[in-house]
């Protein structure tokens, strides 16, 4: 590679990356103001820190989907560890750390590394498999997660944690206090979670994917991708990167589940079941495969979309209408004769635009 062209390579992906943090930036900004003004329903405001924590499950997602190459369906595994490790780290810290932001962060790492653990302990022997054989693998752990943390009980006390599969063995004392409770997941937890933290974490995970993709490791995940005999016969680590990536995305989900749970007053394992894995899904192929920007626009905008539908005279028709406009969106972004429609109704726009604006100028 040539240094002229490496340097081209590099400003446009130096470009990308601060568009990006551009748009997220411009975007919380924009948002902060109009809830100052009071121009966004309590509605929406409620879902904002749902929506940090799916834009940033679509961006790790789309690290091990779209940069690797390998198709996991056991996301919301990752998010559930998150969740219910950041819920408990934060419990167990209500009297040691007053600060809610404070406490909000450690959890929020804590989440991470729980998440990295379970995306070592699936990585490591399964990241051999391929293909449909790597996708089953993953749903089956995100199944097995749910399922583990559905018959589990977790208690606190003066005596520290308590564990057992049903509430009557926990034994806990007078002053005990149940955090997880089985089937109805954890209940009566302080909502920590506020949308800045929500922006924080999307602007740290831009930071650890865009300078991971942009690195030496990140080229090698994408000669894995792209080919991986050629890619082992240069002497690149299949497990090695494989797993790096695979782990970097548990880790990012992990604190995003972290935040999610630490948002509401009780988290059932229920939710983080293979649904979301698939909605999570979703959002990264509607924003194009290895498209960062893609992931976050359609994350942030699918989340909120059947909401802003929740109108009296099409509130019946909401979830169809949704489920339509995937379909358009899917048809226009996987068609070429469509997609080029598209883009020439655009340019069209823009020329008549620069034209209104020449003819203003001369007048």
């Amino acid at each position: 590679m040539s240094g002229k062209t490496k340097t081209l390579r590099v400003r446009k992906t130096t470009v990308n990356a601060l568009i990006n943090y551009a748009m997220v930036i411009v975007v919380f900004a924009a948002t902060q103001i109009l809830i100052g003004q009071g121009a966004i329903s309590n509605t929406i405001q409620s879902m904002l820190v749902p929506v940090c924590c799916y834009v940033v499950m679509a961006v790790s997602l789309n690290l091990t989907v779209g940069i690797l190459g390998e198709l996991s369906l056991g996301h919301a595994g990752f998010m559930s560890l998150g969740a219910f490790s950041g819920i408990i780290a934060a419990t167990l810290l209500q009297d040691a750390v007053p600060a809610a932001p404070l406490r909000l962060a450690i959890a929020m790492v804590v989440g991470g590394v729980f998440g990295g653990v379970g995306g070592v302990i699936i990585g490591l022997p399964v990241l051999r498999l391929r293909g449909d054989y790597l996708a089953i693998v993953t749903l089956a752990f995100g199944e097995i997660i749910k399922n583990v943390i559905q018959v589990l009980y977790i208690g606190l006390d003066e005596n520290g944690l308590h564990f057992a599969t049903k509430e009557a063995n926990l034994a806990l004392s007078e002053t005990g206090k149940a955090i997880l409770k089985g089937p109805m997941g954890a209940t009566g937890v302080a909502k920590l979670a506020s949308f800045t933290a929500g922006f924080l974490l999307i602007l740290i995970t831009l930071f650890v994917v865009q300078n991971l993709v942009d690195s030496r490791a990140g080229r090698a995940i994408l000669s894995l991708r792209d080919n991986r005999i050629a890619a082992e016969s240069v002497g690149i680590s299949v497990t090695k990167y494989k797993l790096m990536a695979f782990v970097i995305s548990a880790v990012l989900a992990g604190a995003a589940g972290a935040l999610y749970g630490l948002n509401y007053s009780s988290t059932v394992a229920s939710k983080f079941d293979f649904n979301t894995s698939i909605l999570v899904l979703v959002y990264v192929v509607l924003g194009g495969l290895g498209s960062i920007r893609g992931s976050i626009i359609a994350a942030a905008v699918l989340t909120l979309l059947p909401e802003l539908l929740r109108n009296g005279a099409i509130n019946d028709y909401r979830m169809l209408i949704y489920a339509i406009i995937l379909i358009l969106v899917m048809l226009v972004t996987n068609n070429p004769t469509l997609r080029g429609g598209v883009d020439m109704a655009v340019k069209r726009i823009r020329g008549i635009g620069k034209k209104e604006q020449t003819e203003g100028g001369a007048q």
